[in-house]
């Protein structure tokens, strides 16, 4: 019964360090736009759809039979507001509106993903499809004072969902839809909040990134 025991103890330590031995850990650069509508053409990349653009670095970690890992990014993101509703158009709010603070912020985001890769048969080291999904986190890197009544939050969370194409091994091209889980505005005015704002940064998100 202890030898019984004393293997399966052996058996259960070579498998986890078995794992990691085969996982795959990889990091590159990473650069992308962010866009206001997804377009199947060249539209999408028009200056009138852009609402920022994002680079940083990004690792991945996958244990290859089954195709199952993560990667996480660290990402510099210059975010051009699109997608803040107002409640009204009075004086308070035009200023608002007109304000380069509340129409353009700068994050430095966290986004970590869960990754599943779709193995293909024969043409799997060339092109290999994947999905993604997990939550990003972002620092606000530029001035949170908007006028005497708004601030931007300095924190703001998303639920990220994705697809992409992993190209000759290295290169990987991704789209992503985030979810804003939090108000990006505040109110710091005197007395009860006359001008509410529904405001979250909800973005399509293209990427490529290539790993080493």
């Amino acid at each position: 019964m202890k030898s019984l025991k004393a293997l399966l103890l052996a058996c259960a330590a070579m498998l986890v360090v078995a794992v990691p031995a085969s996982a795959q850990f990889r990091i590159g650069p990473r650069i992308g736009t962010e866009v206001n509508s997804m377009r199947l053409n060249k539209e999408v990349f028009d200056n009138e759809n852009r609402a920022g653009f994002t680079g940083g670095v990004m690792c991945e970690f996958t244990v290859p039979v089954i195709n199952l890992g993560f990667d996480l990014s660290v990402m510099y993101v210059h975010r051009v507001n699109q997608n803040t509703y107002i409640s009204d158009n009075t004086q308070d709010n035009s200023e608002l509106i007109n304000s380069s603070a509340f129409k353009k912020r700068d994050y430095i985001e966290i986004p970590l993903n869960l990754k599943y890769k779709i193995g293909l048969p024969v043409v799997g080291k060339i092109i290999s499809p994947y999905i993604f999904t997990g939550p990003s986190f972002s620092i606000l890197a530029s001035k949170r004072e908007i006028t005497n009544a708004y601030r931007n939050k300095a924190f703001d969370v998303a639920w990220n969902v994705g697809v992409g194409l992993e190209l000759v091994s290295h290169l990987q091209i991704g789209a992503s839809y985030g979810f804003g889980m939090n108000k990006t505005v505040e109110w710091i005015g005197q007395g009860v909040q006359a001008n509410p704002i529904d405001g979250k940064n909800n973005y399509w998100t293209i990427t490529a990134a290539w790993l080493f």
